[in-house]
């Protein structure tokens, strides 16, 4: 491979930088050791480093020596030190209209109760315990406890079906499960507890006992011998006075696991750290987000899933910030003002969540007229993050808030954010279709299938040269050899993102796709991705999908699935032929780009990520594995005729 020494036209950069975020990337790029020594001065050690970065190959451990621990860095520290009394979490239940707040003081007070509890039960630091629960605050607590004792805490997406939770309890051999009666969603109520009994059941391995919250919307029967009552264990140890207190665990212990969504093949395990993890989040509170200590941070997304862990729980409450569990949905819950109402109840000042929510919001209120009815004068960011922000999505969000909104990438693998708009340092001109430009401690390039650099603006894998900063994964769980195949081995010297796109002559990143929604038509290569969004930019589509069909003549065909907005009453027939002519323009006609399928809803993930795969398998009349983390099955089949007509 062709190695670089210049990745930026300077003058360009310098330009729309001002020098600000040019400076403090150029600061990392020179020195990197010095930046991350000097971000770790926020993280509160009790021991220091003895080597800050050690690499062996494609693994770097960060502050390696070091001694901390991320839950006494987001709870004990501010109570010592006088935030005691402001608040750390709010609650607030779409489901069920309940609003709970926590204070730092009583939340710290909530998880050393239950850190007591779970060493009652014989949790010791290294040992698992699986988290398998709704939004509700006890999850919180709950991975607040197990990381306070130096325990792992395995977190899986409530409502996971049976078989997959077997799969992560046999993955990561937890000693013990935390779970709830059950979940609710819009309509129903989700049981847990006998998806849980089938996963014990299936699993080769056997946790040595159960803690059930029981919720009031529904309770449920306990195991004899097996499974025990949250508060009742709680109230015990409470009335006892036990309180855990943090265990100083090395930075480079695993904080966590968590499992990617399998959406294909098997789920891998993720293993993160505390040391660098809580420097590269309080890092990126400050910077990136631009959020300052008793700021109000809400990241509409669930536990389960990394965003919940890195922004929900620890980013927050690193920075002193006020951290919001919502429990519901951007519609339905009644309707499409709830992110209005949570934003005006709360006097939220950042908000981060995926595109497709806006989307459902656009869709149901294109002219955003619930807004009016709500005070959002303490509202001054949008974060978007999941999968692509399409242009339109983005402009209507403008629009609408009159605020910065900004498109920015980052997987599970790395934890925090790859590419942004870095507000905290600097607000840089926005190009639509683009996460803007690289963070510091992230060296991204653009590759081709042979490894070899690509030219300016040309398009290809993305992939980041090595050392990873901190915050990234360690290795996955017990399988260093997926971990090297999965991410290394196939760009020597890079970690392989899986994504495709291109940087821009400003040094602006655009992720256009995964590598393998590249489709080749007739020996053209193109982007999914850039399809998407000219299709996306119809005023009557509130949300698209473009997948590539195989065809015998050309090799590969692209087709697009639309959902349109609410209220458009126009002809079908008139609104893909306007879509098509579209498309040929903008991209033109070597995209091949002829059909267009109207539908009611596109197949998702419970994150919000558009199952483009499973539909492409449909169009080919393939066999495919309904996902896990599928929202509802239902729309594969209504997919299925759709396409079939």
């Amino acid at each position: 491979m062709t190695t670089r020494t210049v990745r930026w036209n300077s003058t360009v950069l310098e330009d729309i930088c001002m020098g600000n975020y040019r400076a403090t990337y150029q600061k990392w790029e020179s020195a990197p050791d010095e930046f991350w020594e000097e971000a770790s001065h926020a993280v509160e050690w009790h021991r220091p480093y003895d080597v800050l970065r050690e690499s062996k190959g494609h693994t770097t451990r960060w502050f390696v020596g070091a001694e901390c621990n991320i839950c006494w860095n987001a709870l004990d520290r501010h109570v010592r030190d006088g935030r005691g009394d402001d608040l750390a979490l709010i609650y607030d239940s779409a489901m069920t209209g309940a609003v709970r707040k926590y204070t730092y003081s009583e939340l710290l007070d909530e998880v050393g109760v239950l850190a007591a509890v779970l060493k009652e039960r014989g949790v010791n630091a290294g040992d698992r315990v699986l988290i398998y629960m709704p939004m509700v605050p006890e999850a919180v607590i709950a991975m607040l406890a197990t990381a306070r004792i130096g325990a792992v805490h395995v977190v899986v997406f409530g409502g996971f079906a049976a078989r997959e939770l077997a799969t992560r309890i046999e993955d990561a051999t937890p000693r013990i499960v935390l779970s709830a009666s059950c979940g609710l969603e819009p309509g129903r109520i989700v049981e847990y507890k006998p998806l849980l009994d089938e996963a014990i059941r299936l699993s080769p391995h056997k946790p040595e006992c159960s803690i059930i919250f029981q919720r009031s919307s529904r309770s449920c029967e306990l195991e004899h011998e097996r499974d025990f009552d949250w508060a009742a264990l709680v109230e015990t140890a409470r009335t006892a006075g036990e309180r855990a207190e943090c265990v100083s665990v090395a930075s480079t212990d695993p904080l966590y696991i968590l499992h990617t969504s399998g959406t294909t093949g098997k789920p891998k395990g993720i293993v993160r750290d505390h040391g660098g993890y809580a420097v590269a989040l309080k890092w990126s509170m400050e910077y990136v987000y631009n959020v300052k200590p008793g700021e109000v941070f809400w990241a509409a997304s669930d536990v389960g899933w990394v965003v919940g862990h890195s922004y929900i729980v620890y980013g927050p409450l690193l920075n002193a910030s006020t951290t919001i569990l919502f429990e519901g949905k951007p519609v339905g819950t009644p309707d499409a003002a709830t992110f209005w109402r949570v934003i005006e109840r709360h006097r939220v000042n950042t908000l981060f969540t995926a595109p497709t929510a806006f989307r459902a919001i656009k869709k149901v209120d294109p002219a955003g007229s619930l807004l009016s009815g709500y005070d959002h004068s303490s509202f001054r960011q949008l974060f978007l993050a999941g999968e692509r922000a399409d242009p339109d999505t983005i402009q209507w969000a403008e629009r609408l808030l009159d605020v910065p909104v900004v498109d920015h990438w980052w997987q599970t693998e790395t934890g925090w954010p790859i590419a942004a708009n870095p507000l905290g340092i600097e607000q840089l001109p926005t190009e639509y279709g683009s996460s803007t430009v690289p963070m510091p401690g992230f060296d991204v390039r653009i590759v081709d299938e042979s490894g070899s650099e690509m030219p300016q603006g040309g398009h290809g894998a993305i992939v980041i040269k090595l050392p990873l900063p901190p915050g990234c994964l360690l290795s996955l769980w017990e399988d260093d050899e997926a971990f090297l195949k999965s991410y290394f081995e196939e760009y020597p010297g890079y970690y392989k993102t899986g994504d495709a796109g291109y940087i821009d002559d400003k040094g602006y990143i655009f992720v256009m796709s995964r590598v393998d929604d590249i489709i080749n038509v007739a020996g053209h290569r193109l982007s999914t991705g850039a399809i998407e969004e000219v299709v996306a930019a119809h005023p009557d589509v509130a949300e698209c999908a473009v997948i590539g069909v195989a065809d015998s003549l050309k090799g590969e065909l692209p087709i697009g699935l639309i959902v349109l907005n609410d209220g458009v009453t126009r002809a079908e027939e008139e609104i893909t032929r306007e879509i098509v002519n579209l498309v040929r323009t903008e991209i033109g006609p070597v995209t091949a780009f002829k059909r267009v399928i109207v539908v009611d809803q596109l197949p998702k993930t419970r994150s919000g990520k558009i199952l483009r795969r499973t539909i492409k398998s449909i169009a080919e009349s393939q066999d495919y594995v309904v996902p896990a983390t599928i929202d509802d099955p239902q729309v594969l089949k209504d997919i299925t005729s759709a396409i079939a007509r």
